[in-house]
């Protein structure tokens, strides 16, 4: 069992996804802001559903493709040794942050919570902030050229729908 991953789990998207909306919806249990469980005989039930599924999905190939193409993890104590280059990451430079936007979109419609939606809100506003002060530079030392040609082809938060072919790669 890779135990750096299973850390990398439990401390960053459990306290993200779990830990944060956990508390949110226990101090807000008894307030105007009280969540409210949607009925699976509702549409938005099926469109937290649909968003959750795909922010899962989208989450765990990019956990997959860190550890298979990037020989480390997702967590600042275990960072890929290679920079990913594959699947979403030609589309968008930051899908792992989608995929946990995605799945704080599904639990803010499933419980009708604008807390969650706030909380969704802030976590974006700081990795906007983070990414482009901090991690874009670490990855500009640690990569060099070959960061800073892929950022050059491929935006930060919004994908593009044609997926950026490095001239070497073929693919």
């Amino acid at each position: 069992m890779n135990w750096g991953l299973v850390k990398t789990i439990i401390v960053l998207p459990g306290t993200v996804l779990i830990v944060i909306p956990g508390a949110i919806l226990l101090a807000t249990q008894d307030s105007k802001f009280a969540p409210e469980l949607a009925s699976p005989t509702q549409v938005c039930f099926w469109l937290a559903s649909l968003a959750a599924i795909i922010g899962l999905a989208l989450s765990a190939w990019t956990v997959t493709l860190f550890m298979k193409f990037g020989q480390g993890t997702p967590a600042p104590w275990d960072p890929p040794k290679r920079l990913v280059i594959q699947g979403p990451y030609r589309h968008v430079r930051n899908p792992m942050i989608t995929g946990a936007l995605l799945m704080l979109l599904a639990e803010a419609i499933l419980f009708r919570s604008l807390p969650i939606a706030t909380w969704m809100t802030v976590f974006f506003i700081g990795n906007a902030i983070y990414f482009p002060l901090i991690e874009e530079n670490g990855l500009e030392k640690r990569f060099g050229d070959e960061y800073r040609e892929y950022k050059s082809h491929v935006p930060r938060w919004i994908p593009q729908l044609r997926a950026w072919k490095q001239e070497n790669d073929g693919g």
